[in-house]
């Protein structure tokens, strides 16, 4: 692999008896970068980001992680991955200050503590016992045990559920935060505007099979995608139609309307919508 990659998979292959969960899949991760793989349940997902992780094993295909096989883990190649599961379990004895200084122990070169609790904004939390979180509080608890070792690539895995609004774009920063100072991020996420906003490229897997990788603004070639023009009509109706030359059909409209055309809007395909329909084709 080379050192530009942070992940290199080729020919990919997992089956559960019959049911084949991926098939022939190729990838790659570029170091630095915040890579969402999106997929709805089922299509090979999860198995796919387990397999990258080291913990679960391939029934065919080349891969690589740090430039490292993660079906033969070493002690020192998981010191360099962080992983943010979609629960990391119960610790309801433990503080959470006391809890993440015991995960740091874990690393040879961690993060100081103190300084992760308050960048996952828990600092009010840190002498309070990990039962009395909220749902939002033990997933932003969850993040600072995953980085706390200072990993070089760190799995992110729907970090967000239980979010609120605020919190979510809170997290967001801290994303942005880690991914600038060098840390490479694979999300897995379903709320797809947070792919849009974190991700430089965005992969989607249907039915066990990469359909395609892009950036969130290419893929699906949303970019030149036909717009929809919409405006209100004299009576009040509204009229909409399709263009792949909006900028002329609204000069056309404006001459029509005398300047203001009233109620006028112009859309392209939203990611969600080309999302819907790669995963429908690839189904």
């Amino acid at each position: 692999m080379g050192n530009d990659l942070a992940v290199s998979v080729k020919g990919l292959r997992k089956a559960y008896g019959r049911t084949v969960a991926v098939e022939s899949l190729d990838l790659d991760v570029r170091r630095g970068e915040v890579f969402a793989l999106l997929g709805p349940n089922g299509a090979g997902k999860t198995t796919t980001v387990e397999i990258l992780e080291g913990y679960r094993k391939r029934d065919g295909g080349e891969v690589t992680v740090l430039d490292h096989d993660p079906a033969q883990p070493t002690a020192e190649w998981r010191a360099r991955v962080g992983i943010v599961l979609q629960g990391t379990g119960e610790f309801e004895e433990l503080t959470v200050g006391e809890l993440v200084h015991h995960f740091a122990a874990f690393y040879p070169k961690p993060d100081d503590p103190d300084e992760v609790i308050a960048r996952v904004g828990l600092s009010d939390k840190a002498k309070a016992r990990t039962v009395g979180l909220s749902g939002g509080q033990k997933r932003r608890l969850d993040v600072a045990l995953g980085i706390v070792g200072h990993p070089e690539l760190l799995f992110l895995d729907e970090p967000t559920t239980g979010f609120d609004p605020e919190a979510r774009r809170e997290f967001w920063q801290l994303i942005r935060e880690l991914n600038a100072a060098g840390t490479t991020i694979m999300l897995t996420t379903h709320y797809l505007d947070e792919a849009e906003a974190l991700a430089q490229r965005v992969g989607v897997i249907a039915g066990g099979r990469l359909v395609e990788v892009a950036e969130p603004s290419r893929l699906g070639n949303r970019q030149s995608a036909p717009a929809t023009v919409s405006w209100r009509t004299p009576d009040g109706s509204v009229e909409s139609t399709a263009s792949d030359t909006p900028t002329a059909l609204v000069t056309e409209l404006a001459a029509r309307f005398g300047g203001e055309v009233p109620g006028l809007t112009v859309t392209r395909p939203t990611l969600e919508d080309v999302y819907l329909r790669m995963i429908g084709a690839g189904s």
